[in-house]
Order: C-alpha cells, then structure tokens, then sequence
C-alpha cells in the first residue's frame, strides 16, 4: 500500500506542478536580459540530470531518485526566476511555456519509475529532457557545449550501426558511409573542443577529446587492411568516450 500512496502523491504532485506554472505563464511576463543567468541556472538542472542518469546507469535507484529531488529544486528555483522573467532572445519562443510544463512533469515521471523498477523509462525522461532543453535554446539562437554534445551523441548513435555489422568491403558506397560518419563525429567532437576554450586545461575533458581524435586516427589503417575487429574496437572505444562526453558535460 505504501507504494501505491507514494505514486498517488506524485501525480498530485504533477497536478500541483502544472497548476503553478499555468499561473506563472498567466500573470505575464516581466522584462529581463540575463542570459547568462539563465544559462547556468539551465546547468544547475542539468548537472543534476547527468548525475542521475549516471547512477540509472549503474542501477542506482536510490541515489538516482536523490539526484532527482535536487533536480527538481533547481527547476523550481529556475522557473521562479525565468518563468516570467525570461532573457530576451527567448520571448518569441513558442517552446518556452511547454518546456515549464514538460520537465517538471517529466521529473516526477521519472521518479515514479524508478519506484515501479523501471530505470530505462526513467533515463528515457531525463533524456527527453536533454533534447527538450536543447530544442528551446536553439529555437531561441542559443547554442552550448551540452547542445554540442548532443550532436556528437547523434553521430555517435549513426556510427555505431558499423559495430556489430561493419562495412562490406566489396561495396565502395558502403566503405564511404562508414568512413563520412566517423569524420562527421570527428569533426562533432571537434567543434565541442572549440566550443569549450575554459575547458581546454581540464584533464578530465582533454582526456576525452584526444581519445577521441586517437581512436578515430585507427579508421583508415582499418580501412586499409578491411579490419572488422579493429573497426568493433574503434567503436567500442569511441562509445566509452562518447558516453563520458554525456554524462560529464551533455
């Protein structure tokens, strides 16, 4: 029963939440320019959802659902601050009422997952969120290194095809796709680099990104020598790097 009353209590909270920002949109908005205000409040959430896909990840429940409590702190500490009072480039923006709707709901969603054993539908919304949030920024010009790294995801996602089915040497179409993507995700990582120059000294993302153009330095010799396994294991260490790249700064 108690499992029963907790997952009533988060839809009331669903309820509650949509009730108070249809009454935050309602009472207009105030004029305000603080974009980088707005972009770090914007991190605060997000580095809450990283920490908890990280523990989704490792089949953490407990310390995923505490990471989630804080995410939602910081939302409400966000939309307090933003939900009226939104920087200029994001007051045209059609998506930014449905982004204070959808990432609070999509918060307590994911909570009532992990308490239903479902930690794969709970990363599906914080992921859905991650896409949401970049979606917004970018409909309003708006582009970070987590809007970066979610594009070196996406090559990531189209070079991985490659892993367990590599390239049929004997069709030079195919070897051409398999060799574009993994320079489309090169160059992904690449502008990320750029993107990020206060991170150009830090161990942790220098690691990741030089890994990155290592790894990539063994297509061609794969290539070359028509290598499945040197290509598997390219992939293979190139999806370790990629993951990292989410969970550290997408």
């Amino acid at each position: 029963m108690s499992g029963q009353h907790s997952v009533i209590a988060m839809r009331r909270r669903l309820i509650s939440v949509a009730t108070a920002v249809a009454l935050l949109v309602a009472t207009g908005p105030m004029l305000a320019d603080d974009l980088a205000g707005f972009n770090a409040a914007i991190e605060d959430v997000a580095s809450h959802s990283r920490a908890a896909l990280g523990y989704l990840h490792n089949r953490n429940g407990d310390l995923a659902a505490v990471e989630l409590e804080r995410m939602r702190d910081a939302w409400g500490a966000f939309a307090e601050r933003f939900g009226r009072d939104r920087p200029e480039r994001f007051r045209a923006n059609a998506r930014y009422v449905t982004m204070l709707v959808d990432v609070p709901t999509r918060i307590v969603a994911a909570t009532i997952m992990i308490n239903f054993g479902r930690p794969d539908v709970a990363a599906g919304s914080l992921h859905a969120i991650r896409q949401g949030l970049s979606a917004v920024r970018r409909g309003s010009g708006v582009e970070l290194l987590a809007d970066c790294v979610l594009d070196a995801n996406a090559a990531m996602e189209a070079l991985v095809v490659y892993q367990d089915a590599p390239p049929d040497w004997d069709r030079p179409a195919a070897v051409t796709d398999f060799a574009q993507k993994a320079a489309a995700y090169g160059a992904a990582v690449t502008r990320c680099d750029a993107m990020a120059p206060a991170l150009s000294e830090s161990r942790e993302f220098r690691r990741l990104v030089d890994g990155v153009a290592a790894a990539l330095a063994f297509v061609p010799k794969a290539i070359a020598a028509r290598d499945d396994d040197l290509i598997r294991r390219v992939i293979i260490e190139l999806q370790s790097f990629d993951n990292l790249l989410a969970l550290r700064y997408g």
